[in-house]
Order: structure tokens, then C-alpha cells, then sequence
């Protein structure tokens, strides 16, 4: 691995494109520093020492570097954006012209593209409201209010215009990082984000747990690590034969392939999904104020240390694992396609019957991947239960998008080393 590493710093344009990342994620990680205007840094500064890394904003913490924490302004992080794109790639579903646009190629993708930025924008003016209206009352982080002082529509507008430019920046930064640098720029700055909390996790797991459960947690998180890159490789390939046709004077066809169908189809949406859903009842039980319903909420659906909280979200991961693959993944398409250009699955009539076969083994490798999903998902909860733990840095979203992130860039840098003869990372 350190002669690939090496051999990627030897060729010119690769080099470029690496310490062009590097440079971009330096940028993104000084504006996870640079607090909002008006804040009381010395208020926020004093309770980050000890406040806890669980509650209903802890995906967005998560996502900015715990810029949410500090109000810096990246705090909204790159989640407007992952919230646009994936209610856009449900809306292609659902509307005829989007889909249309999707089936353009390139000039398709950019209108939705596009349309996709503007909704950012207008999230996170809503997100960016929301948040200093309830950061000021205390809200958003029990034992923090009064962050930005006395709010008056002025200091209000420029709070909230912050925030959202912040976020059209985080955007054109992982862009920038997609044009002209190595991998994926939103997956980067969310990986750079969640690797930049593990030094402080872990600080905090050492000071808590003291040294046996640090070595434990850390023999837990290796093997957490790997369990998760063999679910992530893993994939039932349908083996498909395609038949010999002539067109003019060329022979076509009569070459084998397969359907890779892996086990995680969703990737790590479920748990975007679920953890949006929970917020929900939270949100509603503080616009309502019904004492009873209230206290509900507070008893089983706030802190994850709470098994309602905890049986709740597992069924709700393993519910749109399915749900999100059924949207993703349609087999009457692929059926359809595989008919129209003469190919079959060997021993399945094609058309409706290959349908059906295709759905029935998505559903059975579909039930593994979904009850792993939320298993990894419920393990920082059941840590924190169990052990009194406040960070746990290796379960849930961390570990799948530290683990999806890092083989994606670093098959993307074997690709690029393997096309000037130099060996790869993935041997």
C-alpha cells in the first residue's frame, strides 16, 4: 500500500487532483472553526466540555464535524444537500419530467442538478430559522440558550443568511472536490467531517471508560470495521446469457454476465431516513405542548438510551431498507431491458417470471443487509446504555460511510494508477 501511495504522488495530474482535495478539506475544516456572528463563544466553548454527542441534531453534529456544537458557520453542514438530493431522487419516481430529465444523459442530470441546489438553499434557510430559534430557547441543547443574545429581526437575518451561505459554500466546495479532485466531493467533506470527531471520541471514551473498555471498544470498533467492508462487498450475482442475433452483417450476443445484487442495496439512507422520522414526534410534542403526549415523547423517543427509542429506530432502518430499495432497484425494468436486448437468466422464462425471480432473491438478500444496517446503527445506543458512554465513534452512520467512502476514493486512485501500469491499492 505505501509503494501505491507513492506511485500516486509520482504522476503529475494525480498529485494535483490529491493535494487539491487536501487543499479543499483544509478550507472546509476552517469554516467548521469560524463562529456566527453574534454568538457567545465563551458559553459554547464552556459546555462542549461537557456536552454529549446523543440527541435529535446529533446526525447533523455528526455530518458537520460538530460545527453544530460550536455554531460555526458551516454548522448546517452538507446535510441540506443530502436531504434535496434524496427527496429529488424520490420526486424522479414520482414525476414524469423529472424522470424524463434522468433518462437524458448528462444535460438531464445537470437540470436536476440544479434543481437540487436550489432546494438546498431554500432547506437551509428553513433549517438555519429553525435552529437559532430554538438554540436561543434552549431547545436544541438542553443546558445551552441564550447562544446569540437578544434576537431582534436584524441580528436574526444576518444569523440566518450566514448559515445558508455556508451551506451554498460546503456545496461548491464538494464540487469543486467532484471537478477536479479525487472522488466524491460531498462523500469527502462528510468523511473528513466524521474522521475529525474520532480524536475527540475517543479522548472522551478513554476518560470515561477508563482503560480495559477503551481496549475493548477498540477491538470492538476493528472488528465493527471489517464486518461492515465484507457487507459492503458482498453481492448475490445473477448470472445472465445473451443470445446470438444478427443485425446487418454483424453477429451480436452469445456472451455471459452477470446482475450483481448486494446485500446493502440502500446504503446508509436507511438510517438518514429513520433518524429524520424520530425527529418528527420531538418536533410536534414542542409545537403542541400536550403535557401528556409530551411526556410520551420524552420517555421513549428523545435519548437513545431509551429502548423505545432504541426497538423503534431498528424497525424503522430495516422498514426503508426495503423501502428505499424497491425505489432504487426495479426489477420489471431490468426484466424488460434484458428481453429487449435478448438476454436470460438460464432456467427463467423471460419478461414477468425473470421479474419476479429478480424480486424474490432482492427481498431474502435484502432482509441480512437491512437487520445488519440497524444492528450497526443501534450499537452507539446500546454502548452508551450499557456503559454510560456519551461518544461512541464506531457504529451507525460513522463506520458505513467512513468504510463506503474510503473504498470508493481508493478504487477510484487504483483505476487511475492502473491505467499508467502502476499497481493498485486493492490487490
Amino acid at each position: 500500500m505505501l509503494s501505491a501511495f507513492r506511485n500516486a504522488f509520482k504522476i503529475p495530474d494525480l498529485r494535483k487532483k490529491i493535494l487539491f482535495t487536501l487543499f479543499i478539506i483544509a478550507v472546509y475544516r476552517l469554516g467548521a472553526h469560524i463562529p456566527t456572528p453574534s454568538v457567545d463563544f465563551d458559553k459554547v466553548h464552556e459546555f462542549q466540555k461537557t456536552a454529549s454527542s446523543s440527541g435529535v441534531y446529533g446526525l447533523i453534529n455528526l455530518f458537520s464535524g460538530g460545527a453544530l456544537t460550536s455554531f460555526a458557520i458551516f454548522a448546517l453542514g452538507i446535510m441540506p444537500y443530502i436531504t434535496s438530493s434524496i427527496i429529488m431522487q424520490l420526486l424522479t419516481v414520482v414525476i414524469p419530467r423529472l424522470e424524463a430529465y434522468a433518462k437524458e444523459g448528462e444535460e438531464g442530470q445537470k437540470k436536476i442538478t440544479q434543481y437540487t441546489r436550489y432546494m438546498t438553499v431554500v432547506l437551509a434557510l428553513l433549517q438555519s430559522l429553525g435552529i437559532v430559534v430554538t438554540a436561543n430557547s434552549g431547545r436544541l441543547i438542553q443546558g445551552l440558550e441564550k447562544v446569540f443574545g437578544t434576537l431582534t429581526p436584524g441580528k436574526t437575518f444576518v444569523i440566518v443568511l450566514t448559515l445558508t451561505a455556508g451551506t451554498a459554500m460546503i456545496m461548491w466546495l464538494g464540487e469543486l472536490i467532484t471537478q477536479r479532485g479525487i472522488g466524491n466531493g460531498m462523500s469527502i467533506l462528510i468523511f473528513a467531517s466524521i474522521i475529525s470527531r474520532l480524536p475527540s471520541e475517543s479522548t472522551a471514551i478513554y476518560l470515561q471508560a477508563k482503560a480495559f473498555k477503551t481496549s475493548f471498544i477498540a477491538g470492538l470498533g476493528i472488528a465493527i470495521v471489517v464486518a461492515v467492508v465484507l457487507i459492503e462487498q458482498a453481492q448475490r450475482r445473477i448470472p445472465v446469457q445473451y443470445a446470438k442475433r444478427v443485425v446487418g452483417r454483424k453477429l451480436y450476443g452469445g456472451s455471459s454476465t452477470y446482475i450483481p445484487l448486494k446485500v446493502n442495496q440502500a446504503g446508509v439512507i436507511p438510517i438518514i431516513f429513520a433518524s429524520s422520522l424520530l425527529y418528527l414526534p420531538v418536533l410536534a410534542s414542542t409545537i403542541m405542548q400536550n403535557q401528556a403526549f409530551k411526556g410520551f415523547v420524552d420517555r421513549n423517543l428523545t435519548r437513545g438510551d431509551k429502548p423505545g427509542y432504541v426497538i423503534t429506530y431498528f424497525l424503522l432502518i430495516v422498514f426503508f431498507t426495503y423501502f428505499y430499495t424497491s425505489i432504487t432497484f426495479n426489477p420489471l425494468d431490468v426484466a424488460d431491458n434484458m428481453k429487449k436486448y435478448g438476454g436470460f437468466i438460464p432456467g427463467i422464462r423471460p419478461g414477468r417470471p425473470t421479474a419476479e425471480y429478480l424480486d424474490h432473491i432482492l427481498t431474502r438478500i435484502t432482509l441480512p443487509g437491512s437487520v445488519f444496517l440497524a444492528t450497526i446503527a443501534v450499537l452507539p445506543f446500546i454502548a452508551q446504555g450499557a456503559w454510560h458512554i456519551t461518544a461512541f465513534p464506531f457504529g451507525g452512520t460513522a463506520v458505513l460511510i467512513i468504510v463506503g467512502v474510503g473504498l470508493e476514493t481508493m478504487k477510484q486512485l487504483e483505476s487511475q494508477l492502473l491505467m499508467r501500469h502502476y499497481e493498485g491499492f486493492l490487490k
